[in-house]
């Protein structure tokens, strides 16, 4: 799936320390999994809405916490791929 705005956001400062702050803030769980009652630790820090050509340079969109979500690999990929990871190869 091509990415539809420049990488570059992710490797920004801003970027980094606003996910930074809040995976701490969320005590680096993730928080789809902690509603179910697990413990996770989140290893991605996800855009509720996601981001686009034109929003990404709008900050109440690209680093606000209200659009932002702590999530393990597993949610992420359930998020966007839904609930079977499509894989290329079975045996």
């Amino acid at each position: 799936m091509a990415r539809s705005i420049d990488e570059s956001f992710y490797k920004s400062r801003e970027w980094k320390n606003t996910s930074k702050q809040y995976k701490k803030s969320v005590n680096g769980l993730c928080e789809i999994c902690l509603s179910k009652g697990f413990v996770v630790p989140a290893v991605i820090v996800h855009h509720k809405i996601h981001l686009n050509k034109l929003n990404v340079e709008n900050p109440d969109i690209s680093l606000s916490f209200d659009n932002l979500q702590a999530v393990c690999l597993d949610c992420h990929n359930k998020i966007h791929f839904g609930s079977k990871p499509k894989r290329r190869y079975s045996f």
